[in-house]
């Protein structure tokens, strides 16, 4: 296990004070990788750096980027944070379910706006929620208070060095690219046969097919299987 492993997403983060406190609060548990997804105040900037205090160096070695989807690429398991639970086929976690996490592995941990959290579409990226607890009367967390509290638990697990999972070294999981190639060509190809009737139904429709694939813990193997057999059905026709 490694806290090189781990990376800390901010999704459209609106305060520079919050973007700063979540790289301080990295630091204080020896994490260094951090993405940005479409910022709204400048990055960096000078608030942002001056809350970071000491972290400056996780702000200028961060990496930004317009879209999730990029900044997912390299990822083998993605964690979306939230503060409600969600009516959707996806694995819902807590902080104690962290544990079973294969920490060997490229794991994002996916954080939301103040402002409005994760949607729908973005956490179908993920292949797990992880909800922490809060008094039911008042579950608001600050963005910087919540990477903390996980940041903190998962620096606990690393460093007792435990893993509930054992797979054959034979065996390589997926990478978050592979499957976003594989998931492509089948949407790819389903545009092409107008599948996704009616056209206002389109986002729901990839959001459940994203949660079908992202959520499975596919081997590169058997993504490269999937994906020649959606580029198969495309020649076909």
């Amino acid at each position: 296990m490694s806290a090189n492993n781990i990376t800390f997403i901010l999704h459209k983060p609106q305060l520079s004070e919050n973007i700063g406190a979540c790289a301080r609060g990295m630091k204080n548990f020896n994490f260094q990788k951090l993405s940005v997804i479409d910022p709204k105040p400048i990055f960096p900037n000078d608030k942002i750096l001056a809350t970071s205090v000491g972290a400056k160096n996780i702000i200028n070695k961060s990496k930004v980027f317009d879209q999730l989807e990029p900044a997912l690429k390299n990822i083998d398991y993605v964690i979306a944070t939230s503060a409600r639970f969600r009516n959707k086929n996806i694995k819902h976690i807590q902080l104690e379910d962290l544990k079973k996490i294969d920490f060997t592995k490229k794991v994002a941990f996916l954080f939301g706006s103040e402002a409005s959290g994760l949607s729908n579409n973005e956490v179908s990226y993920a292949n797990y929620t992880l909800q922490i607890p809060t008094n039911p009367e008042f579950k608001s967390l600050n963005l910087s208070h919540s990477l903390i509290i996980i940041a903190q638990y998962v620096s606990s697990i690393i460093k007792s060095k435990t893993s509930d999972f054992k797979k054959s070294k034979k065996v390589k999981s997926a990478s978050k690219k592979e499957v976003h190639s594989m998931t492509n060509l089948c949407i790819q190809n389903l545009d092409e046969i107008n599948f996704f009737k009616p056209k206002e139904k389109k986002p729901i429709m990839l959001e459940n097919l994203r949660n079908i694939f992202y959520r499975m813990d596919l081997s590169s193997k058997e993504t490269r299987i999937l994906a020649s057999v959606f580029a198969s059905l495309g020649k076909k026709r």
